[in-house]
């Protein structure tokens, strides 16, 4: 089926999962969509069957919390940040809750972390204004920048470049072969002092930068020129921070707003085409599209 506004406008709430006791700090599907997997203040990090629409698994990272999680390239595996005793990055093996491996070197804790999609690099972005570049292979950090400000970053979908936001008022734009002689490109954006930047994604296709802001608009950028095309705003007045999501056709751009709706823009048009009903009042901070089957996952912040 492909996604048209139609489509967008028949999406409704299927399953309503009561599993954690507090707030989900991130969501992550499998590049199948089979599983999603989610992170969580309980110290819980939570497995769900996206086929049969239920629980499929539960662990814990009691002694380190966890906040951020990515999966590898496999679906049995993942990477996540901590925000408890150190800010080591750990890579967990799902099967044999078993951890392979320990990524040390950041002295903050971790704010974006970006696995590429095409071998076992990935990249994370700390409070300490660094960047670090990692391999699933070794403990050893591949690279390292220093940058001056907060940071947000992601790899392209082709795996060839990476993108850092910094100060929430520039781009660069890095070569993975060749990062450390600095970007290649850089795009100025007009500076908001009322908000910072919260995370940086590509579309699919590679074309778009989305970015997403603690405040009251998105910001879709050329990813070639660097171009702004367009901004996303009336779903945030309370300066809540809520993740907004590329549908995987690059097409569309959703975000969870303050009120439990979920907002939904045309990215070529600028247009808004959706507002669909959460069944809840509460702020939506977490959503993510299934890369492969017509669903996303969505998380409200408290209970009624």
């Amino acid at each position: 089926m492909k996604l048209t506004d139609n489509v967008l406008h028949s999406f409704r709430v299927a399953k309503v999962f009561h599993e954690n006791s507090d707030k989900i700090n991130c969501f992550d599907f499998s590049s199948g969509g089979e599983t999603v997997i989610s992170s969580c203040d309980d110290d819980s990090i939570m497995l769900y069957d996206c086929q049969e629409g239920k629980p499929k698994r539960t662990l814990y990272s009691k002694k380190y919390c966890v906040d951020l999680i990515q999966y590898t390239h496999s679906a049995n595996t993942v990477v996540y940040s901590s925000n408890k005793i150190d800010d080591t990055i750990r890579y967990l093996s799902l099967h044999g809750n078993n951890y392979s491996r320990y990524f040390p070197g950041h002295n903050k804790r971790a704010v974006a972390l970006s696995m590429s999609p095409e071998d076992d690099a990935f990249i994370s972005g700390s409070f300490d204004k660094s960047i670090h570049l990692w391999d699933l292979q070794s403990p050893n950090c591949q690279g390292m920048m220093h940058l001056q400000g907060k940071l947000v970053c992601s790899f392209d979908p082709k795996g060839l470049i990476f993108a850092a936001g910094v100060s929430s008022e520039m781009v660069n734009l890095y070569d993975l072969r060749s990062f450390d002689k600095g970007p290649f490109a850089t795009f100025k954006m007009n500076y908001d002092r009322n908000c910072e930047w919260t995370s940086l994604e590509f579309s699919n296709d590679g074309k778009l930068i989305l970015l997403s802001t603690n405040g009251g608009f998105l910001r879709l950028v050329d990813a070639f020129k660097g171009a702004m095309l367009h901004t996303f705003g009336g779903y945030n007045s309370k300066m809540v921070t809520l993740e907004a999501s590329f549908t995987p056709d690059s097409q569309f751009i959703m975000i969870g707003s303050e009120d439990g709706k979920i907002h939904v823009w045309n990215g070529e048009s600028g247009m808004k085409v959706a507002i669909l009903d959460g069944k809840h009042t509460r702020p939506i901070t977490c959503l993510q599209f299934n890369p492969k089957f017509m669903t996303f996952a969505l998380h409200w912040v408290g209970k009624e």
